[in-house]
């Protein structure tokens, strides 16, 4: 089942990210953590991905205190998802900046990178 974003609105991308991610919990099983996303570019908004023993939900705003706050074009958000953005790389290059924990951005790297491997 590959999964594309292309064509579709932020609100289809996290409704398939979440999907998915619930469907195979295994990569994110322990995890219990708030990643906040500020979208710019083509794609403008904030997001917040919440992992919670297993179970993803997603919530536009800034409803909970996040562990984790990135904020990237939303070309690069997408490269993400995709398991293709180099966030280290990124991040030394000032395309994402990280507010709180970089060990939980990059932590989210590789979560992304084992579902596009494994499940996309």
């Amino acid at each position: 089942m590959a999964i594309n974003f292309v064509d579709q609105s932020i609100d289809e991308i996290w409704e398939q990210i979440t999907r998915m991610m619930n469907k195979h919990p295994d990569p994110h099983q322990d995890s219990e953590c708030v990643y906040q996303f500020d979208l710019s570019g083509e794609i403008n908004g904030t997001y917040q991905l919440i992992l919670n023993k297993g179970r993803v939900s997603v919530e536009k705003g800034a409803p909970y205190n996040s562990e984790c706050r990135i904020a990237m074009d939303f070309n690069e958000f997408k490269q993400l998802l995709f398991g293709c953005l180099n966030s280290t790389k990124a991040y030394m290059m000032g395309k994402i900046k990280v507010d709180g924990s970089l060990g939980l951005a990059l932590k989210l790297e590789m979560l992304m990178k084992k579902y596009k491997d494994n499940y996309c």
